[in-house]
């Protein structure tokens, strides 16, 4: 028997389950699948979808590797290096995310199937693209019946959208908050009262608010139901997401730092010099670009061939990062919101369903770009404690310090008192070496600012 371990969020479907052995990620067919399976496969859906790159293609193996009874096949995917979950998300990941699924949706019926779950975490981000990877999504279409998953997109795409387009404000803290999906009555209580206006949030929200209240009287009535009306329904859907902004403007705190930056494009230009230096005697193949802004360095970083996962606490970064990301076809950037010192914890069923951040993205290097002082000035988080949290990621370090003589640094201090006396360059060595070798270090031309090369004493 060959040893395997099932992963820890793939425990509610019958028709199968993930499981990993041998660092290979597998996913296998229950024989209560297996109808469904072979109508996948021999109606031509899989084919189309994987063709037209919306789902991810596998290999078939008629091996039993978990010696399971239940076994009907294994399946051995493509593999997606980097897990991401809607909450680390921008509103325009989300939103194209939601397209996709009723694209396959309507991709489905036309060869007699359907989706019977429609959450994001069934579509990952992969070269540059939403895909979707939960093979065993699929079932039988009967036409008489209405689509099963209709509730479950609702409250998993197209509230959340409502709320960020009415608000204009994020809600990725609500996403982690309701893994299953935000409830209808939450989101009509949320919505402003100009959404009323809307047709779309009529159908959707208020009416669906109302059927549910119903059901819980027992007043359900009979609903009868067409392949019309499905496409219909779908179509209608489509409309509302896609008439969504693809980019919506508003301010945001770092969404024109280098555009507004008192710092001069000179700075910028020197700084990428030395970037680029340390990345030309570098093995990494990987890395994690912490507080990437709008993804300058995060390019610079997949110019040499590097995955980057480009991270900012600014939805509007991200935003830009990711529109820039589809319009060049970039494949080796994968931008998410993240906020250092509120990472995504382990969340769900014995908190292991949805993995913390750190334990799904694991790359060979992170850099830390104009970042440091933010930490320690603006979230009173120390350099010990931040020189701890980059060894227990980072095997390899770029990390710039900007010291406290440097402007921004005094513009941070100028409304608050200076209780930061450790703050200084002496200190910034001393603590990352405990952690790290130095293996370059030069002076960022024309100030006051240092860029380093650091390698982990235990990767070195």
């Amino acid at each position: 028997m060959v040893n395997y371990t099932r992963h820890p969020s793939s425990f509610k479907d019958p028709a199968g389950f993930v499981f990993e052995s041998g660092g290979k990620v597998y996913r296998q067919v229950n024989q209560y699948y297996a109808s469904q399976y072979q109508q996948l496969m021999s109606s031509g859906l899989y084919d189309a979808l994987v063709k037209k790159g919306q789902l991810i293609p596998h290999q078939q193996l008629h091996q039993n590797l978990t010696q399971s009874p239940e076994w009907y096949s294994t399946l051995l995917p493509e593999p997606v290096e980097y897990i991401s979950y809607p909450y680390e998300w921008c509103f325009e990941q989300l939103r194209d995310a939601a397209l996709l699924t009723l694209n396959i949706v309507r991709t489905a019926i036309q060869h007699g199937m359907i989706l019977k779950d429609a959450t994001p975490f069934n579509i990952q981000f992969y070269k540059g693209k939403p895909v979707f990877i939960d093979t065993l999504s699929f079932d039988l279409y009967n036409p008489k019946q209405p689509w099963i998953a209709y509730r479950q997109f609702c409250q998993s795409f197209l509230f959340p959208l409502y709320l960020e387009h009415y608000l204009k404000t994020d809600i990725q803290k609500i996403l982690s908050s309701y893994i299953d999906g935000v409830p209808v009555d939450f989101i009509a209580r949320l919505l402003p009262l100009k959404s009323r206006l809307s047709l779309g949030v009529w159908l959707h929200v208020y009416l669906q608010q109302t059927a549910a209240g119903s059901q819980k009287q027992g007043k359900a009535a009979e609903t009868r139901f067409s392949r019309k009306k499905l496409l219909d329904l779908v179509s209608h859907l489509t409309n509302i997401i896609q008439h969504f902004p693809a980019e919506r403007i508003y301010n945001s705190t770092w969404s024109n730092y280098y555009e507004d930056s008192i710092l001069s494009q000179e700075y910028l230009r020197e700084k990428e010099t030395i970037v680029r230096k340390f990345c030309a005697v570098t093995n990494a193949k990987s890395v994690l670009d912490l507080g990437a802004n709008d993804g300058h360095f995060s390019k610079v970083f997949a110019a040499y061939n590097m995955q980057v996962v480009a991270t900012d606490a600014d939805s509007r970064c991200i935003a830009r990062l990711y529109q820039e990301v589809k319009k060049n076809n970039i494949t080796n950037i994968l931008p998410l919101i993240l906020d250092i010192a509120n990472r995504s914890p382990a969340i769900g069923f014995n908190n292991r369903e949805r993995a913390a951040f750190h334990e799904r993205i694991q790359t060979n290097m992170v850099a830390a770009l104009a970042l440091i002082h933010h930490l320690v000035i603006g979230r009173n988080i120390s350099l010990p404690a931040l020189a701890e949290y980059f060894s227990q990621i980072a095997p390899e370090l770029i990390i710039e310090f900007v010291p406290k003589e440097d402007e921004k640094v005094q513009q941070m201090l100028a409304n608050r008192p200076d209780t930061f006396p450790d703050y200084t360059a002496t200190t910034f060595e001393a603590c990352f070496e405990q952690y790290f070798n130095i293996a370059g270090k030069q002076l960022i031309s024309g100030t006051s600012r240092m860029l380093y090369h650091m390698k982990r004493k235990d990767a070195a």
